[in-house]
């Protein structure tokens, strides 16, 4: 599980420093102020999730692609800097219904769950393909880590 204990702890050290991979994040997270680590997780919870109900990031990259965003979510498998989305963006691209419901599953406001995502997202897929490179095994990753995560938040 060394890989995937390395998403989770780059992706939670990424978001701790307000980054989105290539430098482009801001400081902290808007609309999340005060959650350090363990507050971080419904955020990290609600990417994995979007990951595994959309086909993982192959999944992904083709709505983003067929929404006209596709120039950044490649950007975020690239070895370069991560363009940055656009919060409402996530809602045009997923569905409203389905941002607002992962949002009360999450215990967030849906403008919190768009911001921390259009933040969080871009990194999440960055870290999870090194190297420009999609993983073998990304469905057992995504499944993996959101076990942990269920598994942390219950304790």
């Amino acid at each position: 599980m060394g890989l995937l204990d390395g998403i989770l702890g780059n992706v939670m050290d990424g978001v701790m420093r307000g980054s989105t991979g290539g430098g482009t994040g801001s400081p902290g997270m808007p609309g999340m102020p005060g959650m350090p680590g363990q507050g971080q997780n419904p955020l990290l919870m609600m990417v994995l999730q979007m990951l595994q109900q959309n086909g993982g990031i192959e999944g992904i990259l083709a709505r983003m692609q067929q929404a006209g965003y596709g120039q950044q979510a490649q950007s975020w498998v690239g070895t370069g800097q991560n363009m940055p989305i656009d919060a409402s963006v996530l809602s045009q691209i997923f569905g409203r219904d389905k941002m607002g419901q992962l949002a009360q599953q999450a215990g967030l406001s849906h403008d919190d769950a768009e911001q921390g995502l259009s933040q969080m997202l871009p990194h999440v897929v960055d870290r999870m393909t090194p190297q420009g490179a999609m993983p073998d095994n990304q469905s057992d990753l995504v499944t993996e880590a959101l076990a942990i995560l269920q598994q942390q938040r219950g304790r």
